[in-house]
């Protein structure tokens, strides 16, 4: 077999017809810069996340850089994070004069909440955590530290559009939330999109401000910022995909389930505590030998990912800042290996990636 770890083309005819007949009209209406398809899936996001305002972005850095501009957040300040995340969240908060603080991670790969008064200072602002893989961090716990430290939660949750903890969807908690849209995540676009949400007046106003190169009613500039507003066509076709999402998360979890009762005494598999809804972004096994299942595995016809192979303080632009102290996610960054859960998949193709891991360990 040749299975690739995503498989990004449309070959539902259906979706196909919709998504074309979604971007005839944009073109026929001509408002292809925040036309009345932004309006319409600005809605019904804050709608789904439980929020009062969201407003569409070009990417989910946009979403984390505007998010974190929203809140003032500048030279001096410290924003609290997880090292294991793709760099833009770091850069987000680089790129606002901050400065990025590494906390460790726990073993569900997430921030670990029980690190974070220690590393609280006067100067932290804001504590950004990451929804991993499509599954919530603790983030009731990290709401209420940040609560009674005044610091302000700006939501990660790029990666979980969907998911929820005992029913509050992940997007909901945090005074900021951000997402992303680009065609690897499972609501996706067709090229880069993204979302910040709130539900305060004044964050939200000055969000579209910031997204519209820091202007007021899309003349004056009040502050400098960078052109942020997502294309009407990607806003039209992510409102046609939002219509099959529930189907794309639900063959998701059937594989994960799969992958979890097949491989549960050969790796370490993603656990879903009582009270979660993951949506598996990415399904993350922690495999001893991961470099040589890795390449077994391509050997055998199957792609596979590592999710982030370079944890974010040991990027090359980041490594002035001190040495955090991150024992766990350098244990387990070595150790992490994502393998094909797209819902394009046969459920032959799913079963063949499981009994090649078991053939590798020489499991029965």
């Amino acid at each position: 077999m040749n299975i690739q770890y995503r498989d990004l083309s449309v070959q539902n005819p259906t979706l196909k017809q919709e998504l074309l007949e979604a971007v005839d009209r944009v073109l026929s209406h001509g408002r292809v810069i925040l036309g009345p398809e932004v309006e319409q899936f600005e809605r019904e996001i804050a709608s789904i996340c439980q929020k009062k305002y969201a407003v569409g972005v070009n990417s989910g850095t946009d979403a984390l850089y505007l998010a974190l501009r929203s809140l003032g957040i500048g030279q001096g300040d410290e924003v609290i994070t997880t090292p294991l995340s793709w760099i833009a969240t770091t850069n987000a908060i680089a790129l606002c004069g901050a400065t990025p603080v590494f906390i460790d991670i726990a073993e569900d790969l997430n921030l670990n909440a029980e690190l974070l008064e220690e590393a609280i200072t006067p100067r932290t602002k804001a504590i950004l955590p990451v929804h991993y893989g499509g599954h919530l961090c603790d983030v009731n716990r990290i709401m209420e530290i940040a609560h009674r430290h005044n610091v302000a939660v700006v939501e990660d949750a790029a990666q979980a559009f969907g998911a929820h903890l005992n029913g509050r969807t992940a997007g909901s908690f945090g005074l900021v939330n951000c997402f992303s849209m680009n065609p690897m995540k499972v609501f996706s676009a067709y090229g880069e999109a993204g979302a910040v949400l709130t539900n305060d007046d004044k964050i939200y106003q000055r969000l579209c401000s910031l997204r519209y190169a820091g202007t007021v009613n899309k003349e004056d500039c009040h502050e400098p910022s960078l052109n942020g507003r997502i294309d009407t066509i990607q806003a039209a076709m992510l409102l046609v995909n939002l219509k099959y999402l529930t189907g794309v998360i639900e063959r998701r979890r059937e594989i994960a389930r799969f992958y979890t009762e097949a491989l549960r005494n050969v790796v370490v598999c993603p656990e879903e505590g009582p009270g979660f809804y993951d949506v598996y972004y990415v399904y993350v096994i922690v495999a001893e030998k991961r470099n040589e299942l890795q390449e077994y595995l391509r050997r055998r016809g199957i792609e596979t990912k590592i999710h982030h192979p370079i944890l974010m303080p040991y990027h090359t632009a980041y490594r002035c800042l001190p040495k955090p102290n991150i024992p766990v996610a350098e244990r387990l960054v070595d150790r992490i290996l994502s393998v094909p859960n797209h819902e394009k998949m046969a459920q032959a193709e799913v079963e063949y990636v499981a009994e090649c891991v078991k053939d590798f360990y020489g499991a029965v």
